[in-house]
This record gives C-alpha cells, sequence and structure tokens, in this order.
C-alpha cells in the first residue's frame, strides 16, 4: 500500500519543517535540544496538520534515534511494553505518542518511570489544551510547546517541495498548476498542511493528463472537487471553539464590530448556533448591562428569532444584536456587585436577617419580634422610607458600583446615590 503524501513528505530533519519557526528555527528551543543532544520529553499541542508529527520526525532524523509511533487512544499496554524494551536495548527510543491527553492510568503509570530514566523520550502530540486535558504527572516530566496553524506561504512552500520531488512527492507527475492556484488550496487550508497535501495528491492522481500537451492541469475547479474540505477553525470540537468564543466576548467587549463580526462568521460556519446564542446573552449582560439594557433584551429577542429560524437565516438577528453590543456603551456592574456579595456570603457574612425584615405571617411572629417594626414605604410620601434592609455585620456594605457610560445607568446612578445618602450610608472610597 503507497502512504499518502503528507506521510511521505514527513521531513527528516529540522530544516524540512514547515512553519513553526519559533521553536525550531536556528537559536530556537528544539533545535537547541537537537544540537546539544540533549533532548527531554515534550507535548506539542496545537491544530490538526501544523507540524506535530513532522517535528517528531524531524528531531529523530537529526539524532539518529528510532522513532515509534502510537496512540493513546487504540495502542495497548503491550505496544508501550515494546517500545521501552527496545529504548532498553538501544539507549533511548523517540516515542511520539498521539492523542496523549487521551492516555488511561494504566499506560500512565508504566509510562512514567521510563520518562524518570530516560529510555523514552516522550513527544506527546495532542489538540487539546495539555494544561487541562492531561495530567499533572506528565506534565511535570514534560515541556509544553504550543504549535500555531501554518500560514499559506509556509503551505505553498510545502506543496512546491512535494510537486518538485521525485522520490517522495510528485515529481514524476507532469503537473501544471498556477501559483494563484496553489494559494488558494494553501489559504482555504486554515493552517493545515496535512490536508492540503492529500487534497493536492488527490486531485493529481484523480486528473486524466491532457491529451495535447501531455500535462495533468490543475485547476481551482479541480481541487474543490478532489477531496474533503478541511475543518474549520470553529469547529467545536477542540480548544479552537472556546479560542474563538474568547475572541467573540473580548471584540464585543472592546467594541470592534468588525472582528465580532468575523468571529460570530467563523461560528456560524462551524454550526454551533446553540453557543452562539448562549455567549451572546451572556455579553448582553455581562459586558453592556446597565448601560444599555433595552440593547440586552433585544439581544434576547434576537436569541430567540435566531433559535426559530435557525443556521443560515439565524444569522441575519444574531448578525444585529452583535453589531448593537458592540457600539453600545459598556458596564460591568452587575456581574462586579453580585459576585461581591456572593464573596461575602461564601464568607459566611449576612446570615442573621434584621428582625423588621422577617416574615410576620404566622402566630407568634410578634411575641419573636419579627416584622414588628418593619416600615411599608408605600405608606410614606415617595414610597421610600429609610430603615436598614442588610444584616447588622455588612449594614453598610456597597455592592454595587455605578458606571456613567451610557443614559441608562447614569440615570440609576444619581437614584442610587440619592437613596444612599438618604440612608446615610457613607459613600465608598
Amino acid at each position: 500500500m503507497v502512504e499518502p503524501l503528507a506521510y511521505r513528505m514527513r521531513p527528516t530533519n529540522l530544516d524540512e519543517v514547515v512553519g513553526q519557526q519559533d521553536l525550531v528555527g536556528p537559536g530556537k528551543i528544539i533545535r537547541r535540544m537537537v544540537q546539544a543532544k540533549r533532548l527531554s520529553s515534550m507535548i506539542l499541542y496545537g491544530p490538526p496538520g501544523i507540524g506535530k508529527t513532522s517535528i517528531a520526525s524531524a528531531i529523530a532524523g537529526s539524532t539518529k534515534y528510532h522513532l515509534r509511533i502510537l496512540n493513546a487512544a487504540t495502542d495497548t499496554k503491550k505496544d508501550l511494553q515494546i517500545v521501552a524494551e527496545e529504548g532498553k536495548m538501544s539507549g533511548s527510543v523517540i516515542l511520539l505518542l498521539d492523542e496523549i491527553h487521551r492516555l488511561d492510568k494504566t499506560k500512565q503509570d508504566f509510562l512514567l518511570p521510563h520518562l524518570e530514566s530516560g529510555r523514552i523520550i516522550l513527544i506527546g502530540a495532542t489538540t487539546e489544551n495539555p494544561y487541562i486535558n492531561i495530567s499533572p504527572a506528565i506534565r511535570s516530566r514534560t515541556q509544553i510547546f504550543a504549535l500555531h496553524p501554518l500560514a499559506g506561504t509556509d503551505i505553498v512552500r510545502a506543496l512546491k517541495r512535494a510537486l518538485t520531488d521525485k522520490q517522495k512527492g510528485l515529481g514524476d507527475y507532469p503537473v501544471a498548476i498556477q501559483d494563484d492556484t496553489l494559494a488558494i488550496l494553501a489559504n482555504g487550508a486554515h493552517g493545515d498542511l496535512r490536508s492540503a497535501l492529500n487534497t493536492l495528491e488527490l486531485a493529481v492522481l484523480s486528473t486524466p493528463v491532457d491529451a495535447q500537451d501531455k500535462k495533468i492541469h490543475i485547476t481551482e475547479q479541480v481541487l474543490v472537487d478532489s477531496g474533503a474540505r478541511p475543518p474549520i477553525a470553529g469547529d467545536k470540537n477542540g480548544d479552537a471553539h472556546y479560542d474563538t468564543i474568547s475572541a467573540f466576548q473580548k471584540s464585543i467587549r472592546g467594541s470592534d464590530v468588525n472582528a465580532a463580526l468575523h468571529y460570530l462568521a467563523v461560528l456560524a460556519a462551524s454550526g454551533d448556533l446553540p453557543a452562539i446564542m448562549r455567549r451572546l446573552l451572556v455579553i448582553a449582560y455581562e459586558d453592556v448591562g446597565m448601560a444599555n439594557l433595552p440593547a440586552a433584551a433585544r439581544t434576547v429577542a434576537a436569541v430567540q428569532a435566531a433559535d426559530r429560524l435557525g443556521l443560515p437565516e439565524g444569522r441575519i438577528p444574531l448578525a444585529d444584536a452583535v453589531i448593537e453590543l458592540c457600539l453600545s456603551p459598556k458596564s460591568n456592574s452587575g456581574i462586579k456587585g453580585i459576585d461581591a456579595a456572593l464573596a461575602d456570603v461564601n464568607a459566611g457574612k449576612g446570615q442573621q436577617i434584621p428582625d423588621t425584615l422577617r416574615d410576620a405571617h404566622y402566630q407568634g411572629a410578634k411575641e419573636l419580634g419579627h416584622g414588628t417594626d418593619y416600615k411599608f414605604p408605600h405608606d410614606y410620601p415617595g414610597d421610600w422610607v429609610a430603615q436598614q434592609y442588610l444584616p447588622d455585620d455588612i449594614r453598610t456594605a456597597q455592592y454595587y458600583e455605578p458606571k456613567e457610560n451610557g443614559k441608562y445607568e447614569s440615570a440609576f446612578a444619581l437614584q442610587y446615590q440619592r437613596l444612599q445618602k438618604a440612608n446615610h450610608y457613607p459613600a465608598k472610597s
């Protein structure tokens, strides 16, 4: 069986690695480790197809250590034992362990002493956040390196290398492809070189030679028809999804309409409507909140409309809501207020409700002094009267700190300050 092009084009040394120059470039950490012959176990973390396996292959080729590749989810403890025995005989072996976040405790416990002894140099590969999804025992014995999606120019360079390589690539095929067509393939791969290489190979192998010029002409349409599309950056399975949601909220909080619409588009293209709706509701009340309460209410209406419409039509009310939230004044006084109150509650403060506020609708309440001195605000001018509502130990606590970034909260701030003064509560410094 012939291996896929992406497999055949794996680098044999660090100079052949595409991208990730912040790790493998001259003077960078992985290259320094290889040059000093001081390899340590590591975890390579990032989206699919960006070079985790390539870097492991390049390290092995540059150091002449044997490279063994296993999958933490599907390979067994016995497979690990075979690698450990090889490491015992040869001194050291590099183990590329794919999906290391799925390593169970039995395999982990077997692996740990071999990492300590240096017989196995572990290169763990994962698309999941290692600080969340990998056990502390493994993390403490490895260095963690974050890899990034490849730039389109890096992918174009790799594609051209594959087209000219006669030994491992497609150099024996009379391929004719324009640079702008290669750029379309590269940029559409969303940083995934493996996807781009395999799509190119399928296009070349499935396109007949032109009878006139004896060339295999690869056009944009041929590429579109050749192979699966790469996953969108906002794919709802994986860390990129949560990074996109984070960027979405931060862009709205920062009032950048164009960035917010971009991240909305990424999330919509991934098809995760529930995540968009939930996050928009959070943003409306966490980041805009009191500064523009009508915008928060309109966001609820937009989310309800999108829920009924579904995608793709649901993108329209969602976009309207995003634009309004971006351009609204911002206030986080609501979340700050409730969190400050929760901090006191969790600290055990304010447990004794004032007697005047206690329930008086039962026989014997009067004898207990519950509710007897309560002043009914509607019996007083302006439907308000000064009296204590907070427990004694937090009587002067002030959780709400009004902001004046919008006309709504500015009006509330004036009322709040007037009531605080009328109740003789000291101003919060």
